[in-house]
């Protein structure tokens, strides 16, 4: 398999190597969950959900919330962040490219597990995302920007992987996906670049 294995993953958690971790949610999930974009109530799963910050917030705002991640050791973060705060949600180990939820999710947040994954793995997860969300459903996605030579060039470099936007539009295509009209806000990210805010709705196509 192309890219991080779960050993890759759940040192970095061992060690505390974590340059990706803002210590608070994202300030874009919490304007979206503030603007009720993302009502209380829903199904929301969070692919790679890290240490929580994200599955946490979406908790506290009344969602139903899935948290899944490939390395044990986020889990366990995760589970002690919800514990802190008193709240719950349903956790599971699991590889995103093979898992399966048991009904459809109503929306995702999708921050930190496509950039995590090698790009040769793009098309399948675009996949499996369409497939656990509802025609109709919300796809919140933070699409992590690293311009640089290296990309310029052509070059493979992660994670975190480049999330060029065209190429997020060639994996989620207007056949299968409602885009919002750019431009796209620019959100900065803690290890000195950004990503690209955008709410994508699937399709019943």
């Amino acid at each position: 398999m192309a890219g991080p294995t779960v050993d890759f993953w759940q040192a970095r958690f061992e060690e505390g190597r974590l340059p990706w971790d803002r210590g608070v949610p994202s300030p874009r999930l919490l304007a979206w969950l503030n603007s009720g974009e993302l009502p209380a109530g829903s199904r929301v799963l969070v692919p790679g959900c890290g240490r929580g910050w994200e599955v946490a917030a979406l908790a506290k705002a009344g969602m139903r919330v899935t948290g899944i991640d490939y390395a044990a050791g986020a889990l366990d973060a995760c589970a002690a962040v919800l514990k802190e705060q008193k709240l719950d949600a349903v956790l599971q180990q699991a590889d995103v490219l093979n898992w399966q939820p048991d009904d459809e999710i109503d929306a995702i947040w999708e921050q930190t597990c496509l950039c995590a994954l090698h790009p040769d793995h793009w098309v399948n997860y675009a996949q499996q995302l369409r497939r656990w969300l509802r025609p109709g459903g919300t796809l919140a996605a933070m699409f992590m920007q690293i311009p640089g030579t290296a990309a310029a060039q052509g070059v493979i470099e992660g994670p975190p992987y480049h999330c060029d936007i065209r190429a997020m539009r060639a994996l989620f295509t207007g056949e299968h996906w409602d885009w919002p009209k750019p431009p796209y806000e620019q959100v900065p990210h803690p290890m000195g670049t950004f990503e690209l805010a955008v709410m994508v709705t699937r399709r019943a196509a």
